[in-house]
């Protein structure tokens, strides 16, 4: 493919690209983003082509490799087009059937399609999906329709049609006029208007200036930035191309975390292709614009997502913070001016610049325009992607589409943002999903992952972990932030032991101060969210297991031991079968030697649901705290 020179020549390609595309052909969708790949896709795709050339039909059916469609709890997914027929938790067995049937005899696999849990009515696109109906999906809505390895996908999309616009009819200041109309806030968690990030480093004095994707999403349970990456990355290069354009930029960098190396993959691919085209690199489309990315893999440190730290990293340093006595837009990689958005940002602009700002502007809240991606997670039925509109509240993520809590169990709360982020208690779950809101409530919009917890969830322990996670994670570059952690993470074990004091209230909340008013980062002054919004929703539970020395949730080992209910017990003997410490003895009747037994649980969740013999029981029953 000759480089495309100008504008026009896009245009010409777009056409022809459709204009050689048989919309009608069959074609054979699979999913090929991280979690599906973990799950088989790999050999689901090599069924699928084996079948099609023992049958003789490789040439009237394509198989296609698509970016991650979100449902990840139902991988791996198979779309068949052009029916768009939604299958899922496909294996490879299921292959034949789905060649045999529908392909070829326009037969519906019943078995594959998703089923109401209630109704039993059955959903064969993805729309009549609960999980899809009620997202708004902007960003998410080509990953089933694009290969991420094949640029004229996107380019068939509409793709490069946001650049050619802003080269072709804007000045650099009017693209930053749009951004900032549009409202745009970063979506990396900090929430600052991009438009005005861009203006700041575009009137920042010095040369060269730098354009940077954070894509170092390190939040346990998050894969938002990772799925956009892998799945469509030329929406990302477009974005920062526009954002290059508009800041007097010419040289960008990718930044990825270690642990993403699809995504890493797909990004590197990608840039290559649109060098190829004519879409990077110098005179960009016969404009005379320059610019070109490079990918830079990060270390795997968390720490690393802060803007300062990652610049860092991009200079070869260790990925530390350093004060931000001025900005990084004015002095960011090599003390130059630097802009550095998130991947959903990036991938927001062309959007915008297509739509219009108005456009934007009219999904959303006051404050908080536009769509947001969240991981959902935890103890919820359905788990995966969704992008929301802001101000949609979050009972309305965790019912409508994440089906609700499984086993019958009793929501607790949610976790938002991250390891940085807030407990938020069930009261609150009507709240609207925006950064004010969420900001109001001690918690964090954050990169977007929502963590939903029940009923066997300690608070005092999810405090522990993401302060463990945190303190482990801090570059212990100041004393506020390593040592703050340490004595968190000291005090919280000793209370979920059973050897708290009250007054280890007191001290976690000044230390709690401390961090937020000296550290150097982000990462310190946030790090006290966990434990202050626990403190504040759940401090009912710090009680118990302080006076009461009882975990309420029954989830701290040190203050729970399992029993064997006599009157329930079948004498299966699963249990005794599977304890790797023998402690469990007897015949018909079985017993826990409790010198023996570890808490490691496998005795209550090995044993039949029916009979629910074994269970977990309080060190110390009494309820009252006095």
């Amino acid at each position: 493919m000759p480089k495309l020179a100008s504008i026009s020549d896009l245009v010409e390609l777009r056409k022809e690209i459709l204009a050689n595309r048989n919309e009608n052909k069959p074609r054979v969708a699979v999913c090929t983003g991280t979690g599906c790949l973990s799950l088989g896709a790999r050999k689901v795709i090599h069924t699928f082509k084996e079948e099609l050339e023992k049958r003789c039909l490789e040439k009237r059916i394509e198989v296609k490799e698509i970016g991650c469609p979100g449902f990840c709890e139902k991988g791996t997914i198979v779309i068949i087009y052009p029916e768009e027929i939604f299958y899922l938790k496909v294996q490879p067995t299921d292959v034949p059937e789905i060649v045999e049937d529908t392909l070829l005899n326009n037969r519906l696999v019943d078995r594959l399609l998703y089923r109401d849990p209630i109704t039993q009515e059955r959903a064969i696109h993805e729309n009549d999906i609960p999980f899809y109906k009620h997202q708004k999906r902007l960003l998410l809505r080509d990953n089933i329709k694009i290969d991420p390895k094949n640029i004229e996908d996107y380019i068939a999309q509409g793709g490069y049609r946001a650049l050619a616009k802003v080269l072709s009819e804007m000045i650099p200041e009017e693209v930053i006029k749009e951004i900032k109309k549009a409202n745009l806030l970063g979506r990396g968690g900090g929430g600052f208007p991009a438009g005005i990030k861009w203006e700041s480093t575009r009137n920042a004095p010095g040369e060269p200036k730098y354009v940077i994707v954070n894509c170092d999403e390190g939040d346990p349970g998050a894969f938002m930035d990772r799925a956009l990456m892998e799945g469509n990355p030329h929406a990302v290069i477009e974005g920062l191309t526009i954002g290059a354009y508009a800041i007097g930029s010419h040289q960008g960098f990718i930044y990825v975390r270690m642990e993403y190396p699809l995504a890493v993959e797909n990004s590197r691919i990608a840039l290559e292709q649109a060098r190829k085209y004519g879409l990077l690199g110098e005179n960009i489309l016969g404009t005379g614009f320059n610019f070109d990315a490079i990918v830079h893999r990060g270390a795997g440190a968390f720490v690393s997502g802060e803007s300062t730290a990652l610049m860092n990293a991009i200079e070869g340093k260790a990925g530390e913070p350093k004060p931000k006595y001025v900005h990084t837009s004015v002095q960011g990689v090599w003390n130059k001016p630097s802009n550095l958005n998130n991947v959903e940002t990036w991938a927001n602009i062309p959007l915008i610049i297509n739509k219009g700002a108005d456009w934007f502007n009219s999904i959303g809240t006051e404050h908080s325009k536009g769509t947001k991606i969240f991981s959902l997670v935890g103890k919820v039925k359905n788990t995966g992607l969704v992008e929301v509109p802001m101000g949609i509240t979050i009972n309305d993520i965790i019912y409508k589409i994440g089906g609700g809590i499984p086993a019958g169990k009793k929501i607790k709360g949610v976790q938002t943002g991250g390891p940085s982020g807030g407990i938020i208690p069930e009261k609150y779950l009507d709240t609207r999903v925006d950064f004010e809101e969420l900001t109001k409530l001690g918690s964090m919009m954050g990169s977007g992952s929502i963590i939903v917890i029940d009923e066997d969830t300690c608070a005092v322990d999810l405090a522990r972990y993401f302060v463990d996670f945190l303190c482990n994670e801090s570059c212990g570059k100041c004393l506020p932030c390593r040592e703050g952690l340490k004595r968190m993470r000291e005090i919280l074990d000793n209370i979920i032991a059973g050897k708290g004091r009250e007054e280890d209230l007191d001290k976690l909340q000044d230390i709690a101060r401390l961090m937020k008013d000296a550290s150097l980062c982000a990462l310190g002054r946030t790090a006290i969210n966990p434990v202050l919004s626990t403190i504040r929703y759940f401090e009912d539970e710090y009680y118990a297991h302080i006076k009461a020395k009882r975990c309420p949730a029954l989830a701290c080992k040190s203050l729970i031991h399992y029993y064997i209910q006599p009157e329930k017990c079948k004498g299966c003997t699963l249990c005794r079968g599977n304890c790797p410490q023998g402690a469990i003895d007897g015949m018909e009747i079985l017993e826990i030697d409790q010198t023996k037994c570890t808490k490691c649980g496998i005795c209550f969740d090995i044993c039949p649901s029916k009979v629910r013999a074994v269970m977990k029981i309080s060190n110390n029953p009494v309820s009252s705290l006095t």
